[in-house]
């Protein structure tokens, strides 16, 4: 519940004597409900609100903020009737990640107090698009690994008298095998991302931590390639949400970088603080990309080299998952490239601050 402003007013008490005169039954329902509840005054003063609404971000200082939310009451506020709207919710302050909520208001009383009640639907949205998404991404991909491998064997039973050629096509199945294990994986976390609410279950995420578990991860491909990893630490930094997650988007930046550049290279990780964004950058001294690409590379399976995607065992979707994981916590990845000279992937996330890690209770710190 909250009671508008901080400060012992003529106002605030008068706003506190509105809230003491809300029927002690209403309040406890309303707080027990899986439906989330906001009551408003006029001047779109929020009385009350349940403990679901503070993460949605649409009340700030005891008052509404986001406007399709308040053109609904409004509208309900001049003609008194009943309304439902569906709406879309930025996640954060940056990205295109959204969250869906079902909006029901009516008017309570004659001074036109009114009730929102709000259904998140984002999770039935993900289900769904998961459900969709991973039928269209099995029948794009899968079946040219599978129609390989069964090309393959059939020319190991022709060749059955050949040592020679048996051993040499036993080996490209082996590597087309393993080329499906990593798609069919890489589907699998796409799926996972799409159906989980990284924010659901947030924690206080060290941002150091989870740069140097994604190195960890990336150091035997770094090492066969004699390519460098170089960091420049900076442990203050935290964000909010799901370590796991974040270490698997800068682990594949990483990748990235390793797979499209030279052996004997360096590959940089770098983070620093703007305008309240934590920019984990990830720079490569590789081929680079052209700019009539860079719209296109965070699209599901493209490649820009077809060729060396085949040769490191690329499957087309760590990038999109990168853009996944950054959508879902608020955020998002961008990229400067230039062919011959290399590329810079920068993953933005909005900080946590000091006073919120403090603010929030039940928020943990996260170690990789």
């Amino acid at each position: 519940m909250i009671f508008g402003g901080r400060r012992k007013s003529v106002n605030s008490q008068a706003l506190e004597e509105k809230v003491a005169s809300l029927p002690e039954i209403l309040i406890t329902a309303l707080t027990k409900s899986e439906v989330d509840a906001v009551i408003i005054l006029p001047g779109d003063k929020v009385i009350f609100q349940s403990p679901g609404v503070e993460s949605l971000s649409i009340v700030r200082e005891g008052r509404l903020i986001d406007d399709a939310v308040l053109a609904l009451i409004r509208q309900v506020r001049r003609d008194g009737k009943t309304r439902k709207e569906n709406i879309e919710i930025a996640l954060g302050p940056i990205g295109s990640g959204r969250r869906s909520l079902h909006l029901s208001a009516a008017q309570l009383n004659q001074e036109k107090w009114i009730i929102l009640y709000i259904v998140d639907e984002s999770e039935q949205k993900r289900v769904d698009d998961v459900r969709r998404d991973f039928v269209a991404n099995v029948s794009h991909e899968l079946k040219t690994p599978i129609g390989a491998i069964s090309l393959l064997s059939e020319a190991i039973l022709g060749a059955k008298d050949d040592p020679d050629a048996v051993a040499r096509f036993a080996s490209r199945m082996q590597t087309e095998a393993e080329r499906l294990s990593g798609l069919v994986q890489e589907i699998i976390n796409l799926s996972r991302l799409q159906a989980e609410d990284s924010l659901d279950q947030a924690e206080a995420v060290q941002v150091d931590r989870v740069i140097a578990e994604a190195i960890f991860q990336s150091m035997p491909h770094a090492d066969a390639r004699k390519i460098e990893i170089a960091n420049q630490e900076n442990p203050a930094l935290y964000v909010r949400g799901n370590s796991g997650q974040l270490v698997m988007a800068v682990h594949n930046l990483i990748e990235n970088g390793i797979n499209y550049s030279p052996d004997r290279t360096k590959v940089s990780v770098s983070t620093d603080l703007n305008d309240g964004l934590v920019e984990i950058r990830v720079t490569d001294q590789g081929i680079g990309i052209a700019e009539s690409e860079q719209a296109r590379i965070f699209e599901r399976f493209y490649r820009v080299d077809p060729a060396r995607s085949r040769e490191t065992g690329g499957t087309g979707l760590g990038l999109s998952i990168v853009k996944h994981i950054a959508e879902n916590h608020g955020g998002d990845v961008t990229v400067w490239s230039r062919p011959g000279v290399g590329s810079t992937f920068a993953l933005r996330l909005p900080l946590l601050t000091q006073e919120q890690q403090l603010s929030t209770s039940d928020m943990k710190v996260g170690e990789s």
